[in-house]
């Protein structure tokens, strides 16, 4: 789990089936002072209706966005999973 800035969102045209449905956010990681960015944004599938301007939490973990999307095999890596308080 890492902590990320939502900087806009994303639009596509095609999605694999697994993402039909869901929001894409542009999120930028940050490093442990939560102000400076840890590399370059990404993508994520929104699991909990963030917007830009926004502190999240994202994970890398396979399983939970498999379970999340409720698709056996999905390309997605980054999912937001909690927006900080």
């Amino acid at each position: 789990m890492q902590l990320a800035k939502v900087v806009g969102t994303a639009t596509s045209t095609v999605k694999h089936a697994s993402m039909e449905g869901w929001k894409l956010l542009i999120v930028q990681p940050q490093l442990i002072d939560g102000e400076s960015p840890d590399g370059h944004p990404l993508i994520a599938v929104d699991a909990t209706g963030a917007g830009p301007g926004e502190t999240v939490m994202i994970t890398s973990d396979g399983r939970a966005t498999r379970e999340l999307l409720n698709y056996p095999a999905t390309p997605v890596r980054w999912t937001v999973i909690g927006i900080k308080d």
